[in-house]
Order: structure tokens, then sequence, then C-alpha cells
């Protein structure tokens, strides 16, 4: 994903047209200020899917975790256990 750099300065003069270049084109932009980068805007729908993704690997690493350390349940005790909370009680 391709990133612009410009001011703040900048951003704050031409905030609609530069919004309108996020949306449409899903790049992010780059604030500075003092010549240094302070803050990223990006569309919603791109933050969305970044959230998203994170959200992803964060599940990975715990699932990792979870077998190295054994904690882990066959899956045919798993499907067993479902079935038995789904049959009505008699």
């Amino acid at each position: 994903m391709a990133s612009e750099i410009i001011s703040l300065t900048e951003f704050k003069a031409k905030a609609a047209r530069v919004l309108a270049d996020i949306k449409a084109s899903g790049h992010t932009v780059v604030l500075t200020q003092n010549g240094r980068a302070t803050a990223v805007v990006q569309d919603f729908e791109s933050h969305q899917r970044l959230q998203d993704a994170l959200l992803m690997l964060k599940l990975v690493l715990q699932a990792e975790a979870d077998i190295s350390a054994g904690n882990t349940t066959p899956q045919a005790e798993v499907f067993a256990d479902f079935r038995a909370r789904l049959e009505p009680a008699e």
C-alpha cells in the first residue's frame, strides 16, 4: 500500500481533497509536523481490514501458544460435547 507524505499545514488547507483521494485510492497519508511523522490518515475500510487482520494474527498466536502448552482437545471430543449439548433434555 502506497503512502503519501504531507505536512499537517498542507493537510489542513486541503483536507477535503486529501480525504477524497484517500477514499478513492485506498492509500494512506503520513502527516508531518516540523518535518517529523506524527500521524497516519487512512480510509475507514482500510482501517477495518487492518484491524481484522491484526485480530486474526492474535488468534493464530494464541492458538500456537495453546498447542505448545498442550492445551488442546481432540476434535472428536469437542464435537461429541456439542452434540450432547444440542440434544433435547428428556
